[in-house]
C-alpha cells in the first residue's frame, strides 16, 4: 500500500527509521518532519530521512495521509488533541508509545472519544541510542510491531498501518491495549528498571571505588539498556505504573526466594532454579528468530 504524504512528528530513531525505509521502498511520495529542534530537522533532511520540515505542527500535518507520533508518552495525548482540527477527514494517525492504555485514556479525556482514524502502535525495535543520527533503514526487519486498536478504530485504518509496517520488514501483531501493557511491563519495562537500579546502586556505593572498571561482558550485557533515554523511561514508568509495580513486586518476591536459597546454601534448589531458567530462555528466546 502506497501513500502520498507522511508526517513524522519526532524525527528520531523510531519514526525516522520507519520513514527512511518507506522512502527507499518507494511507498511514500513526500515525508514531512516536525520537531522542536531545527538543527535535528535540518540534519534529517541532509541524511535523506525526510524531504522537508515544518516548525508549526499545524502546517506539518496538512494534507498528510498518515501521521506518526514518535514522541514521549506524556506528550501524545496533548499533541493528538492539538492536531485533530487540522487533519483531513481521511488522515490516519498512529503512535509509537510503549504503553497504550494510558495514551488511549488521555485522548478520550481530551476529545471525548477515541477517533476511528487513530491506530495505537508500539514498534519493538528500540536501541539505547536515539536521535536522527541513529536512524537505520532496516531497523524493523524481523522485529515485532504491536497494534492495539480500540473498539472505535476503523478496520481500514488498521489495515493501512499494518500494511506499511509489514512492508518495512516488521512482524505485526494485534493486542488489546490492557494486555499489551501487562505483557510489556513484564518483558520490557521491568528489565529496564532493573538495569537502571543496578547501575544506580553500584554508583552510590563509595566503598567499592570505581567498581565499573572491573565490569566484564555479563555486567555490560545486563546493563546496556541503562544507557537508554531517561525522559522516555520516566514517562513509561509513569504511564504504565500499575502493571509495572505489579511485576516489580513479583520480581522482589523472586529475589527474596533466591536470597533465602543462597543463605541456606541449598544447592539442589539453586540448581533447579537456574536450570529451569536456562531451559526456558533457550527454548523461548535463543530459538526464536524475531524480537518481541
Amino acid at each position: 500500500m502506497r501513500i502520498e504524504r507522511l508526517c513524522v512528528i519526532g524525527v528520531g530513531l523510531i519514526g525516522g527509521s520507519f520513514a527512511l525505509k518507506l522512502k527507499q521502498l518507494g511507498l511514500v511520495d513526500e515525508i514531512v518532519g516536525y520537531g522542536h529542534r531545527v538543527e535535528n530537522l535540518e540534519k534529517a533532511v541532509a541524511l535523506g530521512v525526510i524531504d522537508r520540515y515544518e516548525t508549526d505542527v499545524t502546517f506539518a500535518v496538512k494534507d498528510a495521509d498518515l501521521v506518526v507520533l514518535s514522541v514521549p508518552l506524556g506528550a501524545i495525548g496533548s499533541l493528538f488533541a492539538e492536531i485533530v482540527p487540522h487533519l483531513n477527514p481521511k488522515t490516519i494517525v498512529t503512535d509509537a508509545g510503549s504503553a497504550k492504555d494510558s495514551v488511549i485514556k488521555d485522548i478520550v479525556e481530551k476529545l471525548g472519544d477515541c477517533p476511528p482514524n487513530f491506530v495505537p502502535g508500539h514498534p519493538i525495535a528500540g536501541r539505547e541510542k536515539s536521535g536522527v543520527e541513529a536512524v537505520e533503514a532496516d531497523l524493523y526487519q524481523n522485529h515485532r510491531v504491536i497494534l492495539t486498536p480500540t473498539e472505535t478504530t476503523s478496520e481500514s485504518a488498521v489495515e493501512l498501518v499494518k500494511s506499511l509496517w509489514t512492508s518495512v520488514g516488521a512482524n505485526v501483531s494485534l493486542m488489546a491495549p490492557a494486555f499489551h501493557d501487562e505483557v510489556f511491563a513484564a518483558t520490557s519495562h521491568l528489565p529496564h528498571m532493573l538495569a537502571f537500579a543496578l547501575v544506580d546502586m553500584l554508583n552510590e556505593h563509595a566503598e567499592l571505588g570505581n567498581v565499573f572498571q572491573y565490569t566484564a561482558g555479563g555486567f555490560r550485557d545486563f546493563t546496556r539498556i541503562a544507557s537508554s533515554d531517561a525522559t522516555m523511561w520516566r514517562d513509561i514508568a509513569l504511564h504504565n505504573s500499575t502493571a509495572l509495580v505489579k511485576w516489580l513486586n513479583e520480581y522482589q518476591a523472586e529475589l527474596k526466594q533466591l536470597t533465602q536459597l543462597i543463605e541456606s546454601k541449598n544447592g539442589p534448589a539453586l540448581f533447579t532454579l537456574f536450570d529451569q531458567a536456562k531451559a526456558a530462555r533457550d527454548q523461548h528466546i535463543l530459538n526464536r528468530n524475531t524480537d518481541i
